[in-house]
């Protein structure tokens, strides 16, 4: 503090100038010897002082070299390859571009707080643990009983986004907690929700897409709302796994392949902790949007023997909040009571930025169109759920799967790079009904096309546990190639007959037609022979007896 010698005034409202004395309080000494202050006069000084001090710490900063700038703000203004969402996709295309060009310097921006995950054992896997801290440490079992993390890289291969551009090597920075809210285009660059503006060289949009609510629970109010999990993320599985926990009751809206996997995982939690798992879908049964109705209603069956309470051709009305519990009206009358709702009714893309970025949207499938190299502008690609890309031989597809992510992410980091390949791969996508239950697919499968299934005995070797075992990974298309059998040696054995065999549907092939086209595949319980199903549709031959083409298969050698 630096101190002025300052006088004493009989007269306290005597002026004195300010650029006399720098640091001037007026006061006055009274004849009793004490210092009296004038307040107004404090409030001048404090003003004055306030001013100085802020003159001073300007002054400071301008002194400053011109480098010791705000290092965040400075190190993400550019990015040579820009990815948008921190999914799959995302992280397939970092990999692959990190591949081509070992030196890029990559960054992931993603609205989520965590690293690039994988999905599909939020629904799968984890549920199945018998660690109590598996919410915390996000690892699980699979089915061969190898340990993983659901991320797919530890924090320690990230380099950190202030780092990225210094990087000698380059590296692949994740900016958590950020999203990209407008696009411009010409100017190549990007504003994030907090303002922040990163330019770009190339750009991937793999924004995923969110979970669809139901419209009678949008307009239920705030007490159904926060009684209600739309499930996507981990923060969705830690939340309905700790709600599962502590109510008696939860009810799963959607019969497709989300909620029949949480419906049998809480299911089979039910028979220890007498938790109530009810599954109500419009359909007659479990997946009755893909399976042919016989393969449907002994899914359903499997899923009640899971301790599933079925309520199938249900169509929501209206829910409430009444006396501690939900109340879930039907359209036909009927009245279901729970806790709990999981919303599992389906995906939209999330393409938000095509306004900003003038990016067209596909009118019927959704999501961003691109052409044969997943480009949709220049020095713009998209890639996973929210691509809507044209397949030579089925048309233009939308689809929402682990494999499609895999490939569509790998192959736009590749065009990233200059490749220039065309998006040829048909991708395949599994579920699982637990362990015991699961089925891989391949191209359109719509049951309302015409399906021929041929069906064989299942033996012990026959479940996607044992299918994990012999190729040593639960995320199965991660093991898949883009390779396709040349010439698959078909079985002398007799082919099974045609389904229906009495509900013996333990392990087959489903061909879908269109056409009299095989346009889509369901292996049943038939694992590890992807790359025949994708040279069938591939070929797009007619075909006059299914039962020889399902002897690629060998289902009836096992």
């Amino acid at each position: 503090a630096i101190m002025y010698p300052l006088p004493l005034y009989q007269d306290h409202h005597l002026q004195l100038s300010l650029q006399n004395h720098p640091l001037h309080l007026l006061r006055r000494v009274g004849f009793d010897g004490n210092i009296r202050i004038c307040t107004d006069c404090v409030s001048l000084v404090f003003a004055y002082c306030l001013s100085l001090l802020l003159s001073c710490i300007v002054t400071f900063m301008q002194s400053l070299p011109a480098d010791s700038t705000s290092a965040s703000q400075k190190i993400l203004s550019h990015a040579p390859y820009l990815l948008i969402g921190g999914g799959t996709a995302s992280f397939a295309a970092a990999r692959s571009i990190r591949a081509r060009d070992p030196g890029a310097r990559v960054l992931i921006v993603t609205d989520e707080p965590d690293l690039p995950y994988m999905r599909p054992p939020l629904s799968k896997e984890l549920w199945f643990s018998d660690d109590p801290s598996v919410t915390e440490t996000l690892r699980f079992k699979q089915w061969n009983g190898k340990e993983r993390s659901i991320y797919f890289q530890p924090l320690s291969f990230y380099i950190h986004p202030e780092e990225l551009n210094s990087a000698e090597n380059g590296g692949v920075a994740v900016l958590t907690g950020k999203k990209v809210i407008h696009m411009d285009v010409r100017g190549n660059k990007v504003k994030l929700d907090d303002d922040t503006e990163i330019s770009y060289d190339k750009c991937l949009i793999a924004t995923g897409g969110v979970p669809r609510n139901i419209q009678a629970i949008e307009r239920a109010g705030e007490e159904v709302t926060k009684r209600t999990t739309l499930f996507r993320k981990i923060e969705d599985f830690k939340s309905l796994e700790k709600v599962s926990r502590n109510i008696k009751s939860i009810t799963i809206i959607g019969g497709g392949f989300l909620g029949s996997e949480l419906a049998c995982a809480l299911g089979r939690r039910s028979t220890e902790s007498g938790l109530e798992v009810i599954q109500m879908f419009p359909e007659k049964g479990n997946m009755g949007k893909v399976l042919p109705e016989y393969l449907s209603n002994w899914t359903t069956d499997k899923v009640k023997k899971e301790g599933v309470k079925i309520i199938s051709e249900a169509l929501v009305k209206s829910v409430s909040y009444r006396d501690d519990k939900l109340e879930i009206q039907l359209k036909d009358g009927r009245l279901v009571k729970t806790d709990h709702i999981v919303a599992a009714v389906g995906l939209e893309p999330n393409v938000d930025l095509a306004k900003s970025a003038g990016l067209e949207v596909d009118s019927d499938f959704g999501g961003f169109r691109v052409n044969a190299e997943l480009q949709a502008r220049s020095n713009i690609w998209v890639a996973g759920d929210a691509a809507c890309f044209y397949d030579i031989r089925l048309g233009r597809r939308r689809v929402e799967h682990h494999d499609h992510a895999v490939v569509s992410g790998r192959l736009a980091g590749e065009n990233m790079t200059g490749a220039s390949k065309p998006y040829w791969h048909q991708s395949m996508f599994w579920s699982d009904l637990g362990p015991d239950v699961g089925y891989e697919a391949i191209g359109i499968v719509d049951s309302s096309l015409p399906t021929v299934g041929v069906f064989a005995k299942a033996t012990a070797k026959d479940t996607p546990k044992a299918a994990t075992e012999q190729s040593g990974t639960g995320i199965r298309s991660e093991s898949e190639t883009e390779d396709t059998a040349i010439s698959p040696v078909a079985s002398s054995a007799p082919a099974p007959t045609v389904a229906e065999q009495k509900d013996n549907y333990g392990k087959g092939v489903i061909f879908y037609l269109r056409d009299k086209v095989v346009v889509g595949i369901i292996l049943w319980n038939v694992f590890n022979r992807m790359p025949v199903a994708r040279k069938i549709i591939k070929d797009g031959e007619e075909h006059a007896d299914l039962n020889e083409v399902a002897k690629l298969f060998n289902i009836h050698d096992d």
